[in-house]
């Protein structure tokens, strides 16, 4: 079964009062890579990250080449229905092919899946405040805010950089654990928040589901 952070009242609370949302007149700044990574301060962040060999390449080379075609097609500024239609495309289908259960799906293992929550938690409340999340058998789901004065690049540094230690060490192996680059999304509203943390909280059906082609 995946790992399914089980909030109580309190601690929801208290993150509750942390999440921030993306405003329009503040300055945002775009980091490079193969994938868009906003930032503003003060903000709650959607992030997956996933393990090296979760993603088949030809499928990922796939998803790169139409995602640029589109990119040029749609220069920005881009219109509600064209940001709706772009993650549509993209990081939604990407998500679902995630949840194909491609690859070594070492998060399946109950020990490694209690390795990437204690390390989620590590340092909640005073880094950031952490929303729900939830380990799937090859990709990990999670609102995060960051706490001045720690940056997202920072902590996603940290949970995998202490990881994929702990994995490598546990399982008598070494090499790469995680893919470099993760996907991550500014939550806009209290609304989108909500839907996110549904969405996490959904994902157990479909690690389950995951898992067993794993098998």
């Amino acid at each position: 079964m995946p790992l399914l952070r089980q909030e109580n009242d309190r601690s929801r609370t208290d993150a509750a009062s942390a999440f921030g949302y993306f405003d329009a007149e503040q300055p945002v700044a775009n980091l490079s890579g193969n994938l868009p990574h906003w930032r503003q301060e003060g903000v709650t962040y959607f992030v997956t990250f996933r393990l090296a060999d979760s993603m088949p390449q030809s499928k990922l080379q796939q998803w790169l080449q139409e995602r640029e075609a589109w990119l040029k097609a749609n220069p920005e500024p881009h219109t509600p229905e064209q940001r709706r239609q772009y993650y549509e495309l993209f990081p939604h289908r990407f998500q679902d092919w995630l949840d194909a259960g491609h690859g070594s799906c070492l998060l399946a293992q109950p020990a490694v899946k209690e390795i990437v929550g204690q390390a989620l938690r590590y340092f909640e409340g005073q880094r950031y405040a952490l929303g729900e999340f939830v380990v799937m058998p090859n990709h990990v789901h999670v609102a995060v805010t960051p706490l001045t004065p720690y940056e997202l690049s920072d902590i996603l540094h940290s949970w995998k950089s202490y990881t994929a230690k702990q994995i490598n060490a546990l399982l008598g192996r070494s090499g790469t654990v995680w893919q470099k680059e993760s996907f991550d999304h500014i939550v806009r509203c209290p609304a989108q928040l909500e839907r996110i943390h549904q969405y996490i909280r959904e994902n157990p059906r479909l690690a389950a589901e995951a898992s067993r082609r794993c098998e």
